[in-house]
């Protein structure tokens, strides 16, 4: 078990009061995770000390700004396990390292007669932005069916893979179900149809260690806000002999070699995929927080976030009528846990427990598709993350007791 105790202490908003004397018991980690001391100071040092745009200055500021830009980049191919830094390339979030993939890849190489395999448990994401690529490019989307326990059907997923499939953007972690879903075999079975595999990692890469190489993933998408990094940074692994083919995303300056009148040639990797400037402090800070992270223990941090889920799905079956989504107690799952009780809609549950200083997530979690086929109008999230303690899950138990009290079921 991690030391939580000793953890806290480097997140001081986890100190304060929802309002006096009800203190704050923060379970929305799977919306956005808190941010460490050593990251604030990071950001705060960056603005006193060497704030400048980078790569295009010969001044010590803009040296050291670009010193410390590109090792940032150093550093998270390094989290995940990757080559060179030229497969690393620094976005907004999940969500704009998926569209880079499906504009810059999917607008050009897709068209009549090809697939594109989701599932169905994807967040809007990659379910929405692939979606509309294949809409705008005659491409066929399927999706990769999911039992009542929310796993993937690897059955209907060996039926639809062929070699039709040119994509296959699959989450890694869903963010309702908690399922884990086997990327290894999938990544696999796509390869042996000739297919390209995306990989939403946003609820992974902040709590599981990473290994692209081994998972032979081609994309890998994550963002800096889930994983104790500031907001306004994610990341894009690609390899590199992929990113090379494909067309940038954006123009402008700094993602070009040489520009005429007439024409452009754009410049190396990952600089090819970074227009304009970048978020440059936000790239540094990230860098930061995945060395917090690992000085901890990523397996630390799952085994510690997969028991508090386990912990709290457990207290929940006292409750009669209580609808669990996901994966049984026992097996392996992300540090969530959906739910709804026999009460009315989730945001009254979820409002009544802000009343007792408990911050949890309501609603389809951007993944409509997925609670329409729950038959459900939304749920709510209880996630954790390193500095959640099995005391805060009694708190939400108590609290979900006291809601039924007021709606007297």
């Amino acid at each position: 078990m991690l030391d939580t105790e000793k953890i806290r202490l480097d997140f001081p908003i986890l100190n304060m009061e929802v309002r006096e004397g009800i203190p704050l018991v923060y379970l929305d980690n799977a919306a956005t995770s808190h941010t460490p001391n050593i990251v604030c100071e990071c950001i705060e040092e960056y603005y006193k000390k060497i704030n400048s745009n980078i790569h295009r200055g010969t001044h010590k500021l803009s040296m050291d700004a670009t010193v410390a830009y590109e090792e940032a980049h150093d550093k998270m191919i390094e989290f995940i396990k990757g080559s060179d830094r030229e497969e690393m390339i620094f976005t907004k979030g999940t969500t704009e390292s998926i569209n880079l993939v499906a504009q810059s890849w999917g607008l050009r190489e897709l068209g009549v007669g090809d697939v594109i395999i989701l599932t169905e448990m994807e967040h809007h994401a990659s379910l929405v932005t692939w979606q509309q690529i294949g809409k705008r490019t005659g491409a066929t989307v399927k999706y990769i069916r999911i039992d009542d326990a929310g796993r993937l059907d690897m059955e209907h997923a060996n039926e639809i893979i062929d070699k039709d499939v040119r994509m296959i953007s699959l989450v890694h972690v869903s963010n309702v179900l908690g399922t884990v879903n086997p990327v290894k075999e999938l990544s696999k079975m796509g390869h042996e149809n000739e297919s390209l595999v995306l990989v939403d990692g946003a609820q992974a890469a902040p709590s599981m260690p990473i290994d692209v190489k081994k998972l032979d993933v081609d994309f890998y998408a994550f963002s800096g806000h889930k994983m104790a990094g500031p907001t306004g940074i994610g990341c894009l692994y690609g390899k590199e002999e992929i990113l090379d083919e494909m067309e940038p995303f954006m123009y402008g300056g700094e993602m070009v070699r040489k520009v005429t009148y007439d024409s452009t040639s754009w410049n190396d990797l990952p600089w090819k995929f970074e227009a304009g400037t970048p978020p440059i402090c936000q790239g540094i800070a990230l860098a930061r927080a995945a060395d917090y992270l690992e000085k901890i223990g990523l397996d630390k941090i799952w085994r510690h976030d997969n028991e508090l889920a386990e912990y709290t799905i457990k207290s929940l079956l006292e409750f009669d009528g209580v609808e669990i989504y996901g994966p049984p107690i026992g097996e392996e799952r992300g540090g969530l846990v959906s739910f709804n009780l026999e009460v009315p809609h989730a945001h009254d549950i979820a409002s009544i427990l802000n009343d007792y200083g408990i911050a949890t997530r309501a609603g389809e979690h951007c993944a409509h598709p997925l609670h329409q086929k729950l038959g459900i109008s939304g749920s709510i999230r209880a996630s954790y993350y390193l500095y959640n303690t099995m005391e805060e899950v009694d708190k939400l138990i108590n609290a979900l007791h006291e809601v039924e009290k007021i709606f007297g079921t």
